[in-house]
């Protein structure tokens, strides 16, 4: 059986990548790019320094910098409204996952029209988006390299997964300079959510060889750094190994997939408005102890990534360890320790199970299961 592996014509990663990727720009021959972005970016002046570099290259740009923290069907369309203004001929995404997935979704009805809850599920795009240049300021969510676009309906209070070679930018910059500005609290949470990348990824039905190593390696660097860097966010080595850590964990999943913790998370995003790095830290430990008995060696090879001794251990033994040091490292960046804490409501269970069992993402979760097992879960995360 034959395997494929997505990922970027072109990824820039490192100290002064930032400059290395506005000549790379400046190569392509686009000539007017519209930067998407949120309010926070706009106002710290890192939009008006990209701009700048931009226009000393002879390269124009316009500003949208509207987009949520789970960007809406409303961000999109008013993003495409202004590009279709100035006559972009390609896209810029500038910040976290919310920017680029926003930005995905611009520069997907450019090219394809219609309404972006048209393309909904796997390979429903004909066309490939505008060309799309992903600058990434965080190390967390990997969007800047995938074929997944998370967009929120705020009619139906659901995040839509729109997952297509079609969104994938043809260019991804990871400088950790950019990252150093992260408050801790970002910090944490966008690395919890590349653990996740990475343990979702190592145990989906759908993992290679190629995937499984980058997974692992990933985990490895998150557990050496990432507690480093929450702590003192100019510690650029844990910066540096950070960005590469979410860079393999995206190269991961990118191509094995995800499983029920994103599945879950995307429901409490969409309800809620919940951050998603945290809902996934808080249901990651849950949704892997229901997996165990599909998958106990897996997990105890993720044990052995983060540097825990597993010599001695049978597989159970293993994965329970490898769930007790996911646990520590979420307790030890001061992640919430259940759903109750973020203010999710039992009676909201079952809508939100019912939406997870028909996200994209749980097709590959190692322990297939029923409602009321979901159900289960949700409410062991309480």
């Amino acid at each position: 059986m034959s395997t494929t592996f997505f990922l970027p014509p072109v990824n820039i990663i490192g100290k002064n990548a930032l400059q290395d990727a506005i000549s790379h720009i400046k190569g392509h021959g686009l000539k007017h790019g519209l930067i998407v972005t949120d309010a926070f970016l706009s106002k710290n002046g890192v939009v008006s320094d990209i701009a700048d570099l931009l226009s000393q290259k002879g390269i124009k740009t316009s500003i949208y910098d509207g987009t949520h923290p789970n960007p809406t069907v409303t961000n999109v369309n008013n993003g495409l409204k202004i590009l279709k203004e100035n006559h972009c001929d390609f896209v810029i995404s500038l910040g976290g996952g919310s920017p680029h997935d926003c930005a995905k979704g611009i520069a997907l009805l450019a090219t394809n029209g219609g309404e972006i809850k048209d393309y909904e599920g796997i390979d429903k795009s004909k066309k490939p988006q505008l060309p799309l240049i992903a600058i990434n300021t965080t190390a967390g969510t990997a969007s800047e390299i995938t074929r997944f676009c998370i967009i929120t309906d705020e009619v139906r209070h659901i995040k839509m997964a729109i997952i297509t070679p079609h969104v994938t930018p043809v260019l991804s910059v990871n400088d950790p300079a950019l990252m150093a500005g992260m408050p801790p609290g970002l910090t944490a949470a966008t690395g919890m959510d590349a653990l996740t990348h990475a343990v979702e990824a190592y145990v989906s039905t759908a993992a290679t060889p190629i995937t499984d190593t980058c997974a692992l390696k990933a985990v490895t660097l998150i557990e050496e750094n990432l507690r480093n860097a929450v702590k003192n966010g100019k510690d650029m080595k844990a910066r540096e190994n950070m960005a590469y850590a979410e860079l393999l964990a995206g190269m991961a999943f990118n191509n094995a997939s995800l499983g029920y913790v994103h599945a879950m998370a995307h429901q409490l995003g969409g309800f809620y408005g919940l951050p998603h790095g945290v809902c996934n830290a808080v249901l990651l430990p849950h949704v892997q102890e229901y997996n165990l008995p599909k998958c106990a060696g897996r997990l105890k090879d993720i044990a052995k990534a983060m540097n825990i001794n597993v010599d001695h251990m049978n597989d159970e033994e293993g994965a329970k360890a490898c769930i007790a040091a996911i646990c520590r490292l979420s307790k030890d960046i001061n992640i919430p320790a259940n759903l109750t804490e973020l203010k999710v409501h039992e009676k909201d269970i079952p809508t939100l199970t019912a939406n997870a069992l028909k996200d994209a993402c749980a097709l590959t979760n190692p322990r297939q299961g029923s409602a009321a097992e979901v159900e289960k879960i949700f409410k062991s995360a309480m």
